[in-house]
Order: structure tokens, then sequence, then C-alpha cells
């Protein structure tokens, strides 16, 4: 599971913002985003906790901030307007850049994507913005208060039903609203990557906004349609789909922190488990991946266990020596496929074995060769099958050492 840091910052009206930055598990982001929820939302909604969390699996970190008045953030929601939202968002950025580095990236859900538009435009450190059921208009917002908007003008304020949740809202809204009558322009003067993703059937926003908000736009820009998906993603796969879509995309424009170590550059192998479950982060030389248990036995199955990653090693390294000594040889084997089985088993029962107390471990390994080789050939190649580094390892004299760090 991703860390996650509680952040306080203070926004331009000195009231405290709620802020939750989700990290890699292990190691250092490669670069930072910044995370708009949607307009009566918060930092804890499902579908922003998802993808950040699996955007953390793709080396980011990202930070998601509580607006004013929401969540668990100072000051009243029926006080703000779009362009105190705007300004939340980047006194977030600020914040961001004071204790770890400036987002290079940012992500605006609904009306938090028209809020990451206008603010890109004070953040030179952002290079692309993605928009997730996002209106062109920060004026869309008014057909959900229409049944009201009579009243909040006439009285002054109304109170107003969004989403099942009684929110009041003061003619300062309708109006900064008004004052943000050039979007288009702002749009075509954003200056970053665009991705806008939306569904057809988002029946909060209109798919014609995001038409409209990607032909105001200019290049480099793309649209990815949530076919089947609602405005919340309330489905999780739909959550995931935006965040494995949205990390590689951003991966074409966000520069790595200066403070990520290069890969290839640290041989040794870091490991860092959580304060429960198996769930085990695993990082070498800059690249990371998880190992887990089996669900029978108290895991989550969310990666192999220690034994796969053993058999997956031997496996690798036996394939590897053999295609490197059959490029050396001009051999025409076109591939190789490796299976590799653990099993326990008593050592009276191995004849070969040095010992005949105890148990044992036995990796069977079951090598395939492709290409039009020959019986000597084929056999040559399994010798050399057993010159892999790993299997040497295993079968020769281990010291292992133990530190306390």
């Amino acid at each position: 599971m991703p860390r996650s840091e509680s952040h306080r910052l203070s926004n331009a009206s000195g009231h405290a913002l709620a802020a939750r930055l989700d990290l890699p598990e292990v190691g250092e982001p490669e670069a930072y985003a910044l995370f708009a929820h949607c307009f009566t939302c918060s930092k804890d909604l499902h579908a922003v906790r998802r993808i950040a969390s699996a955007l953390t699996e793709r080396g980011l970190g990202v930070l998601s901030v509580d607006f004013t008045g929401l969540g668990q953030s100072e000051g009243a929601f029926e006080d703000t307007s779009f362009s105190s939202t705007v300004s939340d968002l980047v006194a977030a950025a600020r914040h961001l850049e004071t204790v770890h580095e400036a987002p290079q990236l940012l992500i605006g859900h609904s009306l938090g994507g028209a809020a990451a538009v206008v603010a890109a435009a004070e953040l030179p450190s952002v290079r692309a913005v993605a928009t997730i059921g996002a209106p062109c208009d920060p004026g869309h917002v008014r057909q959900h208060l229409m049944a009201q908007e009579a009243d909040i003008l006439t009285d002054g304020e109304a109170v107003v039903d969004l989403g099942g949740r009684p929110f009041t809202i003061k003619k300062q809204f309708l109006d900064d609203l008004d004052t943000h009558d050039r979007m288009q322009a702002r749009i075509a003067g954003l200056g970053r990557a665009l991705l806008v993703f939306h569904s057809p059937q988002d029946e909060t926003v209109g798919i014609e906004q995001a038409r409209h908000l990607f032909e105001a736009a200019r290049h480099p820009k793309s649209f990815v349609s949530l076919d089947g998906a609602d405005h919340l993603l309330t489905a999780p796969a739909d959550a995931r789909f935006v965040a494995d879509v949205l990390a590689a995309w951003a991966s074409r424009y966000l520069c790595p922190s200066a403070e990520a170590p290069p890969a290839y550059d640290d041989p040794t192998v870091s490991v860092e488990i959580g304060p429960t479950g198996f769930r085990t982060a695993l990082s070498a030389r800059g690249f990371s991946l998880v190992a887990d248990e089996p669900a029978s036995v108290g895991g989550t199955e969310t990666g192999p266990t220690p034994y796969d990653l053993l058999g997956m090693a031997l496996g690798a390294c036996t394939a590897m020596t053999i295609r490197m000594y059959a490029d050396r040889k001009s051999l025409p084997l076109d591939g190789v496929g490796v299976t590799v089985s653990h099993a326990r088993l008593h050592a009276a029962d191995c004849e070969a074995c040095l010992t005949q107390e105890g148990q044992i471990s036995r990796l069977t390994r079951t090598v395939r060769l492709d290409g039009d080789l020959d019986e000597a050939t084929r056999a040559r190649l399994l010798e050399i099958a057993d010159r892999c580094p790993v299997h040497r390892t295993l079968e020769g004299d281990i010291q292992i050492v133990t530190e306390a760090a």
C-alpha cells in the first residue's frame, strides 16, 4: 500500500486546509501531481483515493487537498467561489513545492478540472494537465442551481441540494462565475499537454462539455472516452483505468525528480513492509514491485510469494544464460521458456543429497528450446543452463550476514 502523509496548509484567506500526500511504497517519487476534487467532494472521495493510490504504483507522489469549507478544511463553504477554489489549488501547489517538490502534473475532477486549467497559468512547474468529467466552462455548474437561482439572486443566498446534501450558495458565487467568461481563451492558451477523460454516459457533466474543452485546446492534446463510467467513477475498475492511462500518458511530459536515484546505480535491494499484512514493497536499482502471500495463509495475493520470486530469478537467469551462449555461438535459437517449481521433501528420499536428515528444498526446472536445433546442440544448451550464476549461487556455499540498521 502507498505511504500517506497528512498535511495542513494555509490558503490566501488564512484558513487551514487539510491535505493528504500519497507516496510510493519505496523510495522517492519520480515526480509530483496535484489533485483537484469535484465541486462539493473532498480528498477522501473513493475515486480520488483509488486514482492517487494507483499513480503511486507508477512512481508518482500525489497531493489531494480539501478545498475551503469541505472535508477537514477550515472555513465556510458558502463563502467560497470558483476563484477561491483556484486560489486554494495554487496554495496547495506552493505548499508541495516547499515541503517536497513543485507539482508537474495537475489532475482535476469535474469542476476541479476547470480549476486545474485556470490554476496552471500560475504554476510554471506544471507540464501537463488532466481533466476527468470536467466542464469546459465553470458556469456549467449553474444548471445544478437553476431551481434556487432566483432565490439566490433575490435573497442573496439559498440552500441547494447537491448530490443529496444541502449546501448554502450565495450570490457572490454566481457573480464570480460571471468573471470567468473567457474560458475558451484560457484553454487555448494553456501551453501544456492536456488529457481529457469523459464518459459519454455522464449525467452530471454532459459529453458535449468534453467536446468543447477538447476543441478549444491546442496540441498536444488527447481524449479518452470512459464508456460506461459514471461521473464519480464509483466503479473501482474505472478509477484504475484512468490512473493507468494517465500515468502512461504523463510519462511523456514529466521530468524525473533530481533527487530520484538513477536506475542501475545501486545494486542493493530494499524491502519495506507495513504494520499489518504480508504485502511487501520491493525496490531494486530503480525498479519497483511487490511480494505477498496467498489468501490461505493471511495474504492478499497482490504479488508473487518470496519462493515465486526465487523461482523467477532462477528461471530468468537460466534463459539469459542460454540466450547469451546461443548468441555468441550464432545458434538458431528462436526462444527459451523456463518453468520452475518448488517443493519440500525428506532428505532421505534424495539419493544425490549430501545429508539424509530432515527436509530439503527441491527446485525443478523445465527448459524449452525453440528453434531449428539438432539434438547435440539442445543437449549442450541444457548443460549451459547449469552455468547460470543464480543456479551456481543456490548450489554453492552461501553466507548470509544480518546486521542491525
